[in-house]
């Protein structure tokens, strides 16, 4: 398994210090607590409800699941990186060029704390990540605007904050459910490593077309 060139880091916040740790196993995900947040509120749900979901994801390729770790035993934030499912538009592209930022979710006690951008620090340290185009779907009917009491509009705005300085841009995009609201967004992060001709092609692909 590939490891992040950052060490297990100690992120400081009022609430107290977390310990953000990337790669983490099944073995290791199952030692800690589900926060009970990662649910269903009235007005949102989270991406992943149960512990379970991060397991799997876990035993992928490649993948990277990313924790924050509160008093040693508790998951309050988590980051995921890994490829595209087969059916979607975005696995078209040659074999393990792309990989999603899945998800960046902090819970609702513990956000405002910059958790959130180091959980995306991590995530963005590994090596290989320049060879690849790292990607991420803002979807706004997965948004807690509820809790964030944020329009869908501020919302987006925030996700750009927090995506640019770790090397990712907006791209324009004709997948029709990115297009299916004017908030959504898509960001991408082309590696250091990324030949022209693939960046080429995440062009063409970005907007179905056959070259």
């Amino acid at each position: 398994m590939e490891q992040s060139t950052l060490p297990d880091i100690r992120h400081r916040t009022p609430n107290g210090t977390l310990k953000i740790r990337s790669f983490c196993s099944v073995e290791k995900i199952r030692q800690y607590a589900y926060s009970r947040q990662f649910g269903i509120h009235a007005q949102y749900r989270s991406l992943y409800t149960k512990r379970e979901s991060l397991e799997q994801i876990a035993e992928q390729l490649d993948a990277n699941v990313t924790l924050a770790i509160a008093d040693g035993k508790t998951i309050v934030g988590f980051g995921v990186l890994a490829y595209p499912e087969a059916s979607e538009r975005w696995a078209q592209l040659q074999q393990r060029a792309l990989m999603e930022v899945k998800a960046i979710e902090v819970s609702r006690d513990w956000r405002s704390n910059g958790i959130a951008g180091r959980i995306l620090e991590m995530i963005t340290s590994q090596a290989s990540i320049e060879d690849k185009i790292a990607y991420m779907v803002g979807y706004s009917w997965t948004w807690d605007l509820d809790g964030t009491r944020k329009t869908a509009q501020q919302y987006r705005q925030m996700l750009i904050r927090l995506f640019e300085p770790f090397g990712f841009m907006e791209y324009q995009t004709n997948e029709p459910n990115i297009c299916l609201k004017a908030e959504n967004l898509f960001m991408g992060r082309v590696g250091s490593r990324v030949s022209a001709e693939l960046q080429q092609a995440f062009k063409w692909l970005r907007f179905g077309v056959e070259p």
